[in-house]
């Protein structure tokens, strides 16, 4: 038995979770919006009072992998309503700086150009210094892939370590040419 799929996710209160069998969507809404999500068929979803539960019909592979899955799936949303998510970037050059405009960011990366990225719908950009970039919201998935989108208009590179980086990410230099 999936020891992730197993555990119960327990609902705290202000939180609304609605499970829709039919369709398999599961709706969760508290403080911060609301999330919707479709689930695998074959995974039966439960609600008992203040506690989720996902079991699977069978121990075949497919089941087991979606297990885990599904329950991780529904855990994020619930998290993801009442505390959210957030990824710090910090950025790192010479040069290089963030400004807000609007509500969208300005990257100046050390092109001819500035780059402009706009937050997608339910992310919020928060830029306490010029160096620095808080992705926020209550999607897990948009969270992380808004951050990434970010990090890649201009990457770290491994000799000076220039570019946008996660916060506490490693990056491995390598030492540049050496003279005679």
């Amino acid at each position: 038995m999936s020891r992730i799929g197993r555990a119960p996710i327990n609902v705290p209160a202000g939180v609304d979770v609605t499970i829709d069998t039919a369709n398999y969507v599961i709706t969760v809404k508290g403080p911060k919006g609301t999330l919707t999500q479709n689930y695998h068929n074959r995974m039966n979803v439960s609600k008992d009072g203040a506690v989720i539960t996902v079991t699977r019909p069978t121990d075949e592979k497919e089941d087991r992998s979606l297990h885990g899955l599904t329950r991780t799936l529904i855990y994020n949303m619930v998290v993801g309503v009442t505390e959210g998510y957030s990824k710090k970037l910090e950025i790192n050059g010479v040069g290089y700086r963030v400004a807000m405009q609007g509500k969208s960011l300005n990257l100046t990366l050390g092109y001819s150009h500035p780059v402009i990225v706009d937050a997608p719908a339910g992310i919020e950009f928060q830029v306490p210094d010029a160096n620095t970039i808080f992705v926020k919201g209550i999607d897990k998935q948009l969270v992380g892939e808004t951050a990434a989108y970010i990090r890649s208009k201009r990457a770290p590179e491994p000799y000076k370590g220039k570019g946008i980086k996660y916060e506490g990410e490693k990056i491995r230099r390598k030492s540049g040419k050496t003279g005679k």
